[in-house]
Formats: structure tokens, C-alpha cells, sequence
């Protein structure tokens, strides 16, 4: 009481100097140094990152594919390579992002093409993981479909819809499942692939019209989230906290000496009343009372740990010309086609962060979240926008972005017509030349190890010596 009247009677300037001498130049001392090493952080993330060459990548699959999503869950698996945790050295020394894939669908008029958004020192790992599943896929570069498209709003020429999709639980609760959608007819069990229903929506717009869905995925250690599923799993099945903590973990070993002296002193046997009544206290967890449904969402959580996971962000755009803009067909059937991967009984995917407003001033705030969306959207950034990531592991990822099996009818969809091929080992090494003379030096324009594009002026020498034409040639 003394100490708050000090004060009270002093000047502000007084205080703050006591406040200062008394202690206070470590709470300041602290700040600084935390604020510096945020800069110092956020200056070497900039330096590394400065010369980071983006591609982005054109997935065509096979016509006849009878791959399921586990294969995509496989090519995740095998991307998470490139996983680095963070060190003191590389945050403060050379610098440290966390690197992200961008996994997309985008439909320009009804045509669809799958697409991998990735570093250029990283291409090899992504076409390694897609020929391991999918060898006659075909993988070509392509430029940037977004970067032309306005992102100030309201805009002369378009209109836009966009959103972020976010979870209705905790992360640790799973959505649903692509096995889920498995069904018998008869002896055999067929998938119902979601991306039918998925494709479908995206193939119904028109001339004018364009509709994005983006899957940012981000590297993460396990450290990072499973931590926090086992403290969820730990809530569904009613699990009593040990105690321990604080006080009554520092004075819990004397006063269980003296309750066991006491016990013997008065010929109390396992501790009699008191120790019974404190220590008895019911099953360690509820999970014999759970309902069967309960049961089953905790054997998803428990299998969601079992795999790697990932940060990731969900995206959505649907944008047009004004005189074709028609978002009850675009954005209705997008919002529907992600509906079905919505378990309500565990977790839900809902846009959280739309573009759609109302009451206060709702067309300012409808620009502002165009904006913010349409940059986000085209920066690829995982942390910009209304909501933050959130953990999917593999199977989750695989369920809502993978390629469509053969029976999915989705006509607009790219895929791969022709099968590659290499030529068989062991064919001589001779070679006819132009003018039907041999030569043993191979035809300049062929190398045996690295396939080349040939003009399609000039026909095609393979290393057995066939000419072909541009139509036929292989490789």
C-alpha cells in the first residue's frame, strides 16, 4: 500500500524512472532485442527468397485411368521432401521461408486443366512424384493464367466472386474421407469419385467465364500440430488431467509420507477413508460411454495423426465478364461440389471469408475483400486473407484435389492422348543420315540421354535409325 501511494504521489515522468531503475530496463531490454530479431528474421527470409523463380506446371493424365486418390496421397507423400525445419542458423544466418506447393483446378470456359504451381529447383521432385504414379501422364510449363486479371474492384470490364474455405472444428476432427465414398455393387467395390461431381460443376460455365479452386500446402513437422490433435482426442474421450502441477506437486510427496506413517500409526489398511475418498475418483477416461458414432470419429482422429500433414489454405474465385457474370450458377455449384466433402458429425469445409457482404458499408467492404482475395489468389500466399491455415494430412488432401478415375465423364478435361515411350536398350548405334549416308557420331540434333525437341520442319531420327514425322514421332 505504501509502494501504490509512492506513485500515486509522484509525476509521470518520476514513476516511469522508478519503474526503470526498479527493473523495468529488462521488460524494455527484452522487447528491443525480440523486435530486433523479428527484423533481422523477416530481412534474411526477404534476401532468400528474393531470387525464387516460380513455374507453374499443366498435369494431363492418361485417358484410361484407373488410378484412385491413393496415388495422389503417394505424390503428396513423396513432395514432403522438401521439408526443412527451422534452425537459429538458418533464420537468422541465411535465412528461412517455408516453402509451399500451390495445387490447383482451373476452368476457362468449361476447360479444365489441372495445375502445379512449384519452385523451378524443385520440378524435378514434383514430375518424379507424378510419373511414379501416373507414368504416361504428360507435364508441360505454362504461363500464368491469373496475372492478367484485374485486382482492383469495381472494374470496368469483370466481376468477381471469392472466398477461403475454412473448417467448422478444431483441425484435429477429419472431413470426409475419400473411402467414404466407396460402394458395393455386387461383388465388387467401386468408388464414387467426388471430383466427378466436382468436374461437373466447373465444365457448366461458359463463354466470358472462368472459375479457380487453389490448394496451398505447406511442409510440417509433426511437432507442430499433432501435439494438439492428442490433447483433442484426449477431450472427446474424457480423459482426467494428472495432476501434480504447482503446489500440490511440490508438497504431494510429504503428504503422502504422512498419510502412509498415519495409516500405520492407526492401523488404517490402504489408506483408509480420506485416501479412498481422494483417490478413487472413477475411470481414468469416459471412452467405454461413447456412442458408436463417437467411437468412429475418434478412430479417424487417431488415423489422421498416423499420416503426414500439412498447412494448408483453400481458395475459390469465380470471375466473368459483367454481361455473362451469373454467380448463382458458378458459385452455387462450386460452393456445392466442395459441400460433399463435409462430414457434420466430425468437420466441415464452409467459405468463412466471402466477398458477399451486407449492412455496413457493404460495397466498400465487398471491394476490399476482392482485392485482398484476388491478391492472395495470384501471390500463391498461404498466410493472406481473412482466415488462417489449418492441418490436412495426406488423405484428406488427396480427397479433395486429386485426378479423375476413367469412368468420371468430365468431357473439357485435358488428358494426355498418346503414350510415351523410350526406345527399347540394346538398339545399334548407327545412324542414317539425311542423305542415307551412316555415321557414328549420332545425329547432332538427338542425344541418346536427354530428350530435345526437333523442328517440325525436320523429321525425326531416332537412335535406331527410323525417320518419322512430326505426327508420329516418340520419345
Amino acid at each position: 500500500m505504501d509502494q501504490l501511494l509512492f506513485f500515486l504521489t509522484q509525476s509521470p515522468v518520476e514513476a516511469l524512472s522508478q519503474v526503470f531503475v526498479l527493473g523495468g530496463w529488462v521488460i524494455l531490454f527484452w522487447g528491443l532485442l525480440y523486435a530486433g530479431l523479428l527484423l533481422l528474421s523477416a530481412y534474411k527470409a526477404g534476401l532468400y527468397t528474393k531470387n525464387w523463380n516460380w513455374i507453374l506446371l499443366a498435369i494431363d493424365i492418361p485417358a484410361i485411368n484407373i488410378q484412385t486418390p491413393k496415388a495422389v496421397e503417394q505424390l503428396f507423400a513423396h513432395i514432403y521432401s522438401v521439408m526443412e525445419p527451422p534452425s537459429i542458423a538458418t533464420v537468422f544466418g541465411r535465412g528461412f521461408v517455408q516453402f509451399s506447393y500451390s495445387f490447383e483446378i482451373v476452368s476457362i470456359e468449361g476447360y479444365i486443366q489441372f495445375i502445379i504451381r512449384t519452385l523451378d529447383i524443385y520440378r524435378d521432385v514434383v514430375e518424379a512424384a507424378v510419373y511414379a504414379q501416373y507414368p504416361d501422364a504428360d507435364i508441360t510449363e505454362i504461363e500464368d493464367y491469373a496475372k492478367d486479371m484485374p485486382t482492383q474492384y469495381p472494374n470496368d470490364t469483370y466481376n468477381m466472386w471469392a472466398t477461403e474455405f475454412g473448417l467448422t472444428q478444431d483441425f484435429a476432427f477429419p472431413i470426409r474421407l475419400y473411402h467414404d465414398f466407396e460402394h458395393s455393387i455386387s461383388k465388387d467395390t467401386v468408388l464414387k469419385d467426388p471430383m466427378g461431381t466436382f468436374l461437373e460443376s466447373f465444365s457448366r460455365i461458359g463463354p466470358g467465364e472462368q472459375m479457380w479452386y487453389q490448394m496451398i500446402i505447406e511442409p510440417t513437422p509433426e511437432s507442430a500440430w499433432k501435439p494438439q490433435c492428442i490433447k483433442k482426442i484426449k477431450e472427446v474421450i474424457g480423459e482426467k488431467s494428472k495432476s501434480g502441477g504447482g503446489l500440490s506437486g511440490i508438497f504431494s510427496g510429504p503428504l503422502k509420507f504422512l498419510e502412509t506413517a498415519g495409516d500405520q500409526i492407526l492401523g488404517r489398511v490402504d489408506g483408509g477413508g480420506s485416501s479412498s475418498a481422494g483417490g478413487d475418483d472413477g475411470p481414468p477416461n469416459q471412452l467405454l460411454f461413447l456412442t458408436p458414432g463417437k467411437r468412429k470419429v475418434l478412430e479417424a482422429m487417431e488415423d489422421k495423426i498416423s499420416k503426414i500433414g500439412f498447412n494448408t489454405k483453400l481458395r475459390a474465385i469465380y470471375i466473368a465478364r459483367k454481361e455473362v457474370f451469373n454467380p448463382a450458377r458458378g458459385v452455387n455449384s462450386l460452393v456445392g461440389a466442395v459441400n460433399q466433402f463435409n462430414n457434420p458429425y466430425s468437420n466441415m469445409l464452409l467459405p468463412k471469408y466471402l466477398t458477399s457482404t451486407r449492412y455496413f458499408f457493404a460495397d466498400q467492404r465487398k471491394n476490399y475483400r476482392r482485392k485482398i482475395l484476388m491478391s492472395a489468389y495470384k501471390s500463391r500466399d498461404m498466410y493472406m486473407g481473412g482466415k488462417q491455415p489449418y492441418v490436412l494430412n495426406l488423405e484428406e488432401l488427396a480427397t479433395i484435389w486429386h485426378f479423375p478415375m476413367s469412368h468420371v465423364k468430365t468431357p473439357l478435361v485435358q488428358k494426355s492422348e498418346t503414350k510415351r515411350s523410350e526406345p527399347p536398350i540394346g538398339l545399334p548405334l548407327e545412324h542414317i543420315g539425311l542423305d542415307g549416308n551412316m555415321f557414328e557420331g549420332g545425329d547432332p540434333r538427338v542425344s541418346p540421354h536427354k530428350k530435345k525437341e526437333t523442328p517440325k520442319d525436320k523429321p525425326y531420327v531416332t537412335d535406331s535409325g527410323y525417320i518419322f514425322d512430326d505426327d508420329i514421332r516418340f520419345g
